[in-house]
């Protein structure tokens, strides 16, 4: 089994955070966004992962030189194989897994990085194919799947009406990559776009009408990593979850003069707390010092100092500086506010 992932967005709506690391390499209770969603894919496939493909943008296009590198020893070490290919031009979705056409070989996941998901299913790798669907409240918001018999029989985008509460989450699977490498190819050899982007909406159509049949994958959680207070709110729901699992997220060197750690909270290596009061919800990254603060429901990287602050939604990147009494804050890497 492949997993494919297209990464190669620049990740706008999340800025400043994103001007520095890529949106899906953002840290969420202490693993990368996309660490956490080929994990997560592992964990429902329940099968070997032979090589993990990623899809970024170029250098040019704000991707650090080191970002292959990281997304390498993400694939190591789950076992897998690891191959980075660059989209240098934004040609829509069905374009960016084109650019890894070397690895479209046999069973594959292709999975966007920037949602994760809590799913209980186990995936039917015997079916032509699968689409993760999560319940919506508002469906005339997303692209949704409509089902009959157990199947899908349509593909409806932000539809006025009613038809279906069952929203794509941008996670699929191909019994054949051979086949989808085909169909994409035949979208690019006649120059078949819409909006000037060859699409993968138009991939599944043209394989549903030679007969494919796509099962749902129906997750019990969707969490977005777009923009701000959708990507703390996933920080607080990811650390929920690992909570009841029973997983301990707080460092054993953590020093702790006078201070408090309300669970469930995520705390990195060689962290200081002063008098201070942190979480429930948070994730502070490690080398970080926090003195006479209050600190809940929030998302702050590594190497961060944070003096005199009551925060709440907040989101703070890497080698940060604030001192201040703003709550629902959102400055990025090597920021000072003091």
């Amino acid at each position: 089994m492949k997993i494919i992932v297209p990464m190669a967005g620049i990740g706008s709506r999340l800025r400043p955070h994103t001007l520095t690391v890529p949106k899906p390499l953002t840290v969420i209770a202490g693993k990368p966004i996309v660490q956490r969603l080929v994990e997560d894919i592992t964990g429902v496939i329940n099968q070997k992962i032979d090589e993990i493909a990623f899809i970024i943008g170029p250098t040019a296009k704000g991707f650090p030189a080191d970002t292959e590198q990281k997304l390498l020893q993400i694939a190591s070490e789950l076992g897998a194989k690891g191959s980075v290919y660059v989209q240098e031009e934004a040609l829509g979705t069905a374009h960016a897994i084109y650019c890894a056409k070397e690895s479209l070989s046999g069973p594959c996941v292709v999975a966007y990085a920037d949602t994760l998901f809590k799913a209980d299913f186990t995936l039917d790798t015997n079916a032509d194919g699968a689409i993760w669907v999560s319940k919506v409240d508002n469906p005339s918001a997303f692209g949704v799947v409509k089902l009959e018999g157990g199947f899908i029989t349509d593909f409806i985008e932000k539809p006025k009406d009613f038809v279906s509460d069952l929203a794509i989450i941008g996670i699929y699977f191909f019994k054949s990559g051979e086949k989808l490498l085909e169909e994409i190819q035949y979208l690019i050899d006649n120059d078949l776009r819409e909006n000037n982007e060859y699409q993968l909406t138009n991939v599944l159509e043209s394989l549903k009408s030679q007969g494919a049949k796509f099962i749902p994958g129906k997750v019990s959680a969707w969490m977005d990593c777009g923009k701000k207070d959708p990507t703390v709110d996933t920080n607080k729901q990811v650390l929920g979850f690992e909570h009841a699992d029973g997983n301990n997220l707080v460092s054993e060197d953590v020093v702790l003069n006078n201070s408090e750690i309300i669970q469930p909270c995520f705390i990195g290596k060689n962290v200081v707390l002063t008098n201070s009061k942190i979480g429930p919800y948070v994730s502070l990254g490690a080398n970080s010092v926090v003195n006479n603060s209050t600190i809940e429901n929030s998302l702050i990287q590594s190497n961060v100092t944070i003096l005199n602050a009551d925060l709440n939604n907040a989101m703070i990147g890497n080698h940060a500086i604030y001192n201040g009494k703003f709550t629902s804050v959102s400055i990025g890497d090597y920021t000072e506010l003091t």
